[in-house]
């Protein structure tokens, strides 16, 4: 300030006010994934305390994809319905982060989801079995994306025509990503999961009733405590390399090295709790998968007995394959036919004792339609 008639600048001294603005409380990471954990085990019976637990640590790595190499997916497996996986899959779509419930939908539709411009989605992708299924048609770009994006930077390159022109297009295919579904899934898929093997609850295990209207809004609540809370550690996660166990590397290390970071991230007991339970999900993992290579059957196509979940069998023949057994009469004595391939002589029924070929034909061989199409053609009549 300046006096009138005066030069002399006269200086006002600085006073300090303090800031009574609230504070935001430092959230403790372990409170919040207690807490996480605990509404999980509200609604979903889960086959092991390991299970949980991995299932827990996963919703949690979901809110820091910024931080990581690589995303590990879960899988919800089993071998008949009503085992949990999809109520899994609800509860986590109130807990992570630009939840996307996927069922029956193309590749395209994928591909720019994860692409979008509204923010990097998590994937809960139920019924995975109509995808892979033995009944499921190809279903290779599907397979590709599941793949490639667990890989943080992976994209998916397509030609985009623009006029007379074409143009090349990268679309990012880094997310998370949920699965479920019944039986198993390709064994490149297996080997970048954490599965979990679903089973029907007994009568002794109780779980609440899950209601979206009135559940939901807790679930919310803690996705904004997950998200608060992954602001503040996302730097020292990125940073942070954990210890493997012996003999966990490669794939597996890529697996489970999100999970032990959060774990060492949240603090308190969640980083023993995490090493107790990496081996126990992977031994089961690798069981299910040995299992079914060991008899002759892929984990695509391989599924279980519903009392004994460790003995994989074979699907139950067709309709059509049940009505050439059955119908087919046992041969009689003396009478012989050649078989096809090999040459020889094998026992033939007589004639009158075989069903008429105007009736196999209409039984076993779909024809199209005609006017005679359900009476049979006229010979038969």
């Amino acid at each position: 300030m300046r006096d009138a008639g005066h030069d002399e600048e006269v200086s006002i001294p600085e006073v300090d006010v303090p800031d009574t603005r609230p504070k935001p409380k430092a959230l403790n990471g372990a409170k919040v994934l207690d807490q996480v954990h605990v509404f999980l085990g509200r609604f979903v019976a889960y086959p092991s305390t390991e299970a949980h637990v991995a299932h827990t640590l996963w919703i949690a790595h979901a809110h820091l994809m910024d931080a990581w190499e690589s995303t590990p997916r879960i899988a919800f497996l089993s071998p008949e319905p009503g085992s949990g996986k999809t109520r899994a899959l609800e509860i986590s779509e109130t807990l992570v982060p630009n939840p996307v419930e996927a069922v029956n939908v193309t590749p395209a539709y994928l591909f720019r989801k994860v692409g979008s411009e509204e923010g990097r989605p998590t994937i809960l992708y139920d019924e995975i079995d109509t995808v892979f299924g033995p009944k499921a048609k190809d279903n290779e770009e599907i397979r590709g994306l599941l793949n490639a994006g667990h890989r943080r930077g992976a994209v998916a390159g397509r030609c985009v025509v623009k006029g007379k022109t074409v143009e090349t297009e990268e679309i990012p295919a880094y997310c998370a990503v949920a699965l479920a579904g019944l039986g198993g899934l390709p064994d490149t898929i297996l080997s970048r999961s954490v599965i979990i093997r679903m089973r029907r609850r007994s009568p002794n295990e109780a779980v609440e009733p899950y209601r979206r209207r009135v559940h939901a809004p807790a679930g919310q609540a803690l996705r904004k405590k997950l998200e608060s809370w992954a602001k503040l550690v996302v730097e020292g996660a990125t940073a942070h390399w954990p210890e493997m166990p012996n003999g966990i590397e490669d794939r597996d290390a890529d697996v489970w090295e999100p999970l032990l970071s959060v774990a060492d991230a949240a603090g308190g007991d969640w980083p023993e709790r995490a090493l107790t339970t990496m081996p126990t999900i992977e031994a089961a993992a690798m069981t299910f998968v040995d299992r079914s290579r060991q008899d002759g059957f892929s984990a695509l196509g391989a599924t279980t007995l519903a009392g004994d979940p460790e003995r994989p069998f074979q699907r139950p023949p067709t309709r059509r394959k049940r009505l050439s057994t059955s119908a087919s009469p046992r041969p009689e004595a003396g009478a012989t036919t050649h078989a096809f391939r090999t040459g020889t002589s094998a026992p033939r029924e007589p004639r009158s004792s075989r069903l008429p070929v105007c009736l196999w034909q209409r039984v076993l061989i779909p024809r199209p339609r005609s006017p005679w199409a359900m009476r049979g053609p006229p010979s038969c009549r």
